[in-house]
C-alpha cells in the first residue's frame, strides 16, 4: 500500500511543534481493497477509513470539482488513478500541501517548505476561491501561528477579498462560522483571526457587530488607543493571557458591542452602552448558534463590567445586588470567569496592560462573605414569599458593608 502522511501533521512536524493528529492519504487503492485489508470505512462524503490498529484516518487520494456555490458545492472523484500531486493541489495553502513517506522523506511539489521557512500563508491554486470556509481557516491559522511571525501573501489577501466581493462568504452556514470561531478563541493569538478577516473585507460580512466597532472613538483619557475596535482586540489579547477559557475570551471580545450603536453626536462618549448592546449580542448569539455557556457569561460581562470597574465606589447594596444577578451565591457560579473578563477589559487599553486589578479581589471576597451568612433563622421564621428573599438580601448587604468597612 502506497501511503503518505499529509496536511497539518507534516506542517507542524517541520515547524518543530507537537503533532496532535496524523492523517494519511492512500494512492492506488479502492474502497473494496481497503476493507479487505481490515480498514473500517467512516467517510460520508468521500472514502475515509480508520486503521485497524492505530485508528488513524486514511483517505483515498481524490480530486474535487466545484459544482455549486458555498463550501458544500463540490463533486468528489476518488479512484486508484488519482496521483499524490493531484490530491495535494486541491488543498488550501502551500504549507498544507506537503506529504511525507512513512520513512520521513518529504514530498513538496508546490513549495510548501519554502513558504513555511519564510512564514507565509499562500494559496496553492486559483481553486482556493471555490471554498469560502478557507477564508475562516486562514484567519484561524493566523491566530495559531501569529507568534511565529506568519504573514498573509498579498496575492492571497487579494483573492480572499475578491471572494468576499463575489458573495462566496454569504454561503457560510452559522454552524461552520461558529466552529471556526470557537477554534480561533482557543488559539494563542485569537485577535489575529479578526484582523485577518478585516484585512480582506470579510469581517463586515461575517461579524458585522465587531466590524462596526472599528473607527468608533472613545475618550482618550480612559482609552489611549481611542478606537473601539482596537480596544476589543486588545481585550481579547489580554483575555488570552489571563485565561485559557474560550467563554472568557468571547465575553471580553463582545463586551462593548453597544458602543457600535452610540450616535456620532455623542462621540467619544457611549452612554448606557452596557445595556444598549444586549439586544445586539442576543441577535449575534442567535445567528451564530452560540452555546448558552458563552452567551450567558457574555451577557453578564456586557451588562455589569462598568459596575465591576467601579467596585470600590459602589454601595454595599449595589454590590450585593450585582453579585446576586451574577449568580455568585450559587455553589456552581461563574464569578471567577466574569472577573477575568472584566480584568481583560481593564487591561485591554494601551498603557494599562500591566496595571493591577484589585476590584476582582474585592468582589470575590465580598461574594464569599455574603454567601456565607447564616440564613437559617430567616428560613425558619414566619417570613413568606418575597419577604424571605428581601430579608436574606438585607442580611447579605450588612455582611458586605461590614466587610468593606474592615478593608
Amino acid at each position: 500500500m502506497e501511503i503518505y502522511l499529509v496536511g497539518g501533521a507534516v506542517r507542524d512536524q517541520l515547524l518543530g511543534l507537537p503533532v496532535k493528529e496524523r492523517d494519511w492519504v492512500v494512492i492506488g487503492e479502492t474502497p473494496e481493497s481497503m476493507v479487505k485489508q481490515g480498514f473500517r470505512p467512516v467517510g460520508k462524503d468521500f472514502p475515509v477509513f480508520l486503521h485497524p490498529q492505530s485508528r488513524e484516518e486514511y483517505a483515498l487520494a481524490r480530486t474535487e470539482r466545484k459544482t455549486a456555490p458555498g463550501y458544500k458545492g463540490f463533486t468528489v472523484h476518488a479512484s486508484p488513478d488519482v496521483s499524490l500531486e493531484q490530491d495535494l493541489i486541491r488543498r488550501d495553502l502551500t504549507i498544507n500541501a506537503m506529504a511525507m513517506t512513512p520513512e520521513g522523506l518529504l514530498v513538496d511539489p508546490y513549495g510548501g517548505r519554502s513558504d513555511l521557512e519564510r512564514r507565509i500563508f499562500r494559496h496553492i491554486s486559483p481553486a482556493f476561491a471555490e471554498d469560502p470556509v478557507r477564508i475562516l481557516r486562514i484567519a484561524r491559522f493566523a491566530a495559531r501561528y501569529a507568534d511565529l511571525g506568519f504573514t498573509l501573501a498579498e496575492e492571497t489577501r487579494v483573492l480572499m477579498q475578491s471572494m468576499v466581493t463575489a458573495g462566496e462568504v454569504d454561503h457560510l452556514v452559522p454552524e461552520r462560522v461558529w466552529a471556526e470561531l470557537f477554534k480561533a478563541l482557543n488559539e494563542k493569538s485569537p485577535s489575529a483571526f479578526f484582523y485577518t478577516l478585516k484585512d480582506c473585507a470579510a469581517l463586515d460580512k461575517i461579524f458585522p457587530e465587531i466590524s462596526c466597532l472599528f473607527g468608533v472613538p472613545q475618550p482618550e483619557k480612559h482609552h489611549p488607543e481611542i478606537d473601539t475596535g482596537i480596544h476589543a482586540m486588545l481585550c481579547l489579547e489580554q483575555a488570552a493571557l489571563l485565561s485559557p477559557s474560550p467563554e472568557v475570551r468571547f465575553a471580553a471580545l463582545v463586551h462593548d458591542l453597544g458602543k457600535g450603536l452610540s450616535p456620532e453626536a455623542n462621540w467619544p462618549h457611549h452612554y448606557a452602552h452596557e445595556t444598549q448592546g444586549l439586544p445586539v449580542l442576543e441577535r449575534m448569539c442567535a445567528r451564530l448558534r452560540v452555546p448558552n455557556s458563552f452567551k450567558s457569561l457574555a451577557m453578564q460581562v456586557m451588562q455589569y463590567h462598568t459596575h465591576c470597574h467601579r467596585a470600590f465606589e459602589l454601595r454595599a447594596s449595589t454590590i450585593t445586588d450585582m453579585l446576586a444577578a451574577l449568580g455568585a451565591y450559587k455553589p456552581n457560579n461563574k464569578l471567577p470567569e466574569f472577573l477575568l473578563a472584566c480584568e481583560a477589559d481593564a487591561k485591554g487599553r494601551t498603557g494599562f496592560e500591566h496595571s493591577p486589578y484589585p476590584q476582582a479581589g474585592l468582589l470575590s471576597a465580598a461574594a464569599k462573605e455574603a454567601a456565607s451568612v447564616d440564613t437559617s433563622a430567616i428560613l425558619n421564621s414566619e417570613f413568606k414569599g418575597a419577604d424571605i428573599g428581601e430579608a436574606i438580601r438585607r442580611l447579605r448587604i450588612k455582611a458586605v458593608a461590614e466587610f468593606i468597612k474592615s478593608e
